[in-house]
């Protein structure tokens, strides 16, 4: 009997391919050949498979024959049948692959293991996202798109969301803007793409002396070269701009030192830019976050015809929710969009929906509220265990964000992150954001840890506080 596709979607939702032959008529073959779509892992365990009628239909076989082979099935044990449930394929051991005679038996990889506590930065608590206001936004804009929503998509974005932010955006961070300035993309890397990769902005660049490396190694694929800008506890020293293009400042919260970038230097670069004919590119990467007065305003308010603000909701909501903006100067829209290309491949534009839904209904507003009540008391936490346990061990930056730095005693930084590895906590040293060409001052660079409190889940995190402490070198 030639193949046959089982397509009963009408019922089930899932196609099932199964080849009858060989001898013992139909029942035998198609018992036969399930039985070894199961064995092969083909069919795994709990997979439905179609009502006798559905699938009767499909092979051109009576219904009596599909009941008579699902019946030896189940009685041998391959397959389960309960009422309301269907019948389905039996929870058994996973299938191991066939070998040949005398060939030693076939081991899994033993599986990998994560740290016991995860303290890397840039991760918020994921087990906080609000599952059911993020569902029903979902369901409202699915229910309520129009036609258009499920062709190809716009490049600037869908205009709810690029109107939702324009609200947010001037409400909640200062920033000066209209719906036609906003580029929506996946987040801060797609958009650093956009801008130099397609060419929009080109190299030199001042960036500060310590960011992400990821950042800078997108940036060198793209052919551009940086510049590092040294920090201080007022930020980058702007002063020492010279002849580059453009510059890229987290000036709300300095990444990862922690400290924001002083009134007198952001009117600095400013002036820097203007006088240049230059533009300043601004991460807006956790501004929502700050714990022991109002954030700071946007820069981007300051002059929005110089200075290009990035945010996205990687640190408010989830990484997974691949969605930031652009606010543009006027000539830069154009050649974004043009870098961009004519369809929106980037951001789903239903996810895009969602969140344009999500905002408007205050339900974004409510669960950063939320979450920075939960932040600021991780972070009081972690200055309460160190003052306790560790007491020679500073937090150094303001009281803002998702991570926090402890000051180290000279030297100790490399063994504290190996000693860390050793007992299962991810930790990262401050070393390792670090620019490559960054001039070493007259005094050795401070060691220091980069401490994300916001990772762990909340019941997890006070053990995870214990297990720094106790890694941490002794006074």
């Amino acid at each position: 009997m030639p193949e046959s596709w089982v397509n009963s979607a009408e019922r089930i939702g899932a196609d099932l391919h199964v080849k009858l032959s060989g001898p013992g008529g139909r029942r035998a073959a198609l018992a036969r050949a399930l039985r070894e779509a199961v064995r092969d892992g083909r069919l795994a365990p709990g997979t439905r498979l179609p009502p006798y009628r559905s699938l009767a239909a499909d092979l051109g076989v009576s219904r009596n024959t599909v009941a008579d082979a699902y019946a030896e099935l189940v009685a041998e044990g391959w397959l389960t049948a309960r009422q309301g449930s269907g019948t389905r394929v039996a929870e058994r051991a996973s299938p191991q692959p066939a070998r040949h005679a005398g060939q030693p038996p076939v081991t899994a990889p033993p599986r990998a293991r994560g740290p016991r506590h995860d303290l890397r930065q840039g991760t918020p608590d994921v087990s906080a996202f609000p599952r059911a206001d993020w569902l029903a936004s979902y369901r409202r804009a699915v229910q309520q798109a129009p036609n258009e929503v499920f062709g190809p998509g716009d490049p600037a974005g869908r205009v709810e969301l690029r109107q939702a932010l324009t609200e947010y955006l001037a409400r909640a961070r200062g920033v000066r803007v209209e719906p036609d300035r906003i580029v929506v993309c996946s987040g801060f890397a797609h958009a650093l793409r956009l801008l130099f990769s397609g060419g929009v902005l080109r190299g030199p660049l001042a960036v500060e002396a310590y960011g992400l490396p990821f950042h800078r190694e997108l940036l060198a694929d793209a052919g551009v070269r940086t510049v590092p800008l040294p920090l201080d506890e007022d930020g980058a020293l702007v002063d020492r701009l010279g002849r580059e293009r453009a510059v890229l400042l987290t000036p709300a919260h300095q990444f990862p030192t922690g400290g924001p970038l002083h009134a007198t230097r952001r009117a600095a670069v400013v002036e820097w830019a203007r006088a240049r004919g230059g533009v300043i590119v601004e991460d807006d990467y956790d501004a929502e976050f700050r714990y022991d007065r109002k954030p700071v305003g946007a820069f981007q308010a300051l002059d929005p015809e110089r200075v290009i603000h990035i945010g996205s909701v990687s640190k408010s909501l989830s990484p997974a929710v691949r969605l930031g903006w652009m606010v543009l100067p006027e000539r830069y829209v154009e050649g974004v969009l043009a870098a961009k290309g004519e369809r929106e491949a980037w951001a789903s534009v239903l996810d895009q929906l969602c969140l344009a839904d999500f905002m408007a209904r205050g339900s974004y507003d409510r669960h950063v509220r939320r979450m920075r009540q939960r932040y600021r008391g991780r972070r009081d936490r972690l200055v309460a265990a160190l003052a306790a346990q560790a007491p020679h061990i500073e937090v150094t930056g303001i009281a803002a964000g998702l991570h926090a730095v402890l000051r180290l005693p000279p030297g100790t930084e490399e063994a504290a992150v190996a000693r860390a590895g050793r007992q299962g906590v991810a930790l990262e040293g401050l070393a390792g954001f670090r620019h490559p060409d960054h001039p070493m001052p007259a005094t050795p660079a401070p060691d220091g840890l980069v401490v994300g409190y916001a990772t762990p889940a909340e019941h997890a995190y006070a053990a995870a506080l214990s297990a720094l402490c106790a890694v941490l070198p002794r006074a």
